[in-house]
């Protein structure tokens, strides 16, 4: 199985505990985090050769992130330190069904401070894809740095996917996000977007149906080859250059909602690993509503997994847990 490669920022989760009596103050604990290094643990869980290429602190939120990636079976070799700018952090709060609010100490963040310089030929030799998200475009430095490992990773014949994982808290107060991420998006060759991100860049172009509809034009427009949707509970969608479709996912109590699209994400890197599917072979892949549909019901059993326990690393089913689940419901998938 070829290697995943997974770009951007690893960062920690301080998670709010429940408030016992109004008299004791309110405590969080520290789980590792990072949407792109959610993906790689994911992937890593399953069983995947997995590398995390990205920048941490030289504080000991940066010692712990490595030794949680190391501790996870993440490939760190890539991994840049620095003492110019301390490990992001993210405070997170739940409500009671697990959807999570956020509060951000980023920027200044150590993952902000990598540059198109640190990456290194090696990190793609061998790798079947690489995996980004907009965390990593929110400021032109590492905007660059990020379009710039896209570039490498598809000279170098390797996949590359993108998960749109909008969080708008982590932009500058009067940008529009809207063109930095166009051109990452059409630079990728599997994107993903959950349904309000898809609701988001179709209001840059009047909204509604034909919002949309100009949205798939757009990232068509570009490499991409597969367009998949998600929306919490509800059916998914998927779109390629030729067709698409609609697939239900699983139905679990949800506990924790903070990685399920980090897991659904790296149980579908997984699943392409797995069989094969690169750059070159997807759209073959991509022809075949059967094959893709599979890729998908295994994918959401991952995220659907996820989001049954708390944390992110943490969360991240293995693959017995996956089969089981989907033995339940789809026999000739488990």
């Amino acid at each position: 199985m070829r290697k995943i490669v997974c770009f951007g920022e690893a960062l920690i989760d301080f998670f709010a505990q429940p408030v016992v009596t109004p008299d004791i103050p309110r405590t969080f604990v520290q789980h590792a985090g990072g949407a792109p290094a959610n993906v790689a643990v994911a992937a890593a869980r399953l069983g995947a050769p997995v590398q995390f290429v990205g920048m941490l602190g030289a504080d000991m939120f940066g010692d712990f992130l490595l030794d949680s990636l190391r501790a996870a079976g993440v490939g760190t070799d890539h991994v840049v330190r620095t003492g110019a700018a301390p490990t992001a952090l993210a405070f997170v709060a739940l409500d009671h069904e697990g959807e999570r609010s956020f509060s951000f100490y980023r920027p200044p963040s150590a993952d902000l401070l990598f540059r198109a310089t640190h990456f290194e030929p090696e990190c793609f030799a061998g790798a079947g894809a690489f995996h980004v998200c907009s965390n990593s475009m929110t400021e032109e430095p590492i905007a660059e740095a990020t379009l710039h490992g896209m570039r490498m990773a598809r000279e170098a014949g390797v996949l590359v996917s993108m998960d749109l994982n909008l969080r708008p808290l982590l932009w500058p107060q009067g940008v529009d996000p809207r063109p930095r991420l166009w051109q990452a998006l059409q630079r990728a060759h599997v994107v993903k977007l959950a349904r309000n991100e898809l609701d988001y860049l179709a209001a840059g172009f009047g909204g509604g149906e034909a919002g949309e509809q100009k949205v798939l034009e757009q990232v068509f427009a570009g490499i991409a080859q597969w367009l998949v949707v998600t929306d919490g509970a509800a059916p998914m969608q998927w779109h390629s250059r030729s067709g698409g479709g609609e697939l239900a996912g699983f139905r679990v109590k949800a506990v924790d909602t903070t990685a399920a699209g980090d897991a659904f994400v790296g149980g579908l890197l997984f699943h392409l690993a797995e069989t094969g599917v690169d750059a070159a072979r997807l759209p073959e892949f991509v022809r075949d509503s059967g094959v893709v549909e599979r890729a998908l019901r295994f994918a959401a059993a991952i995220g659907a997994l996820a989001v049954t326990r708390n944390g992110a690393f943490a969360a991240m089913p293995a693959r017995a847990e996956a089969q089981q689940l989907l033995k339940e419901q789809y026999e000739d998938d488990a």
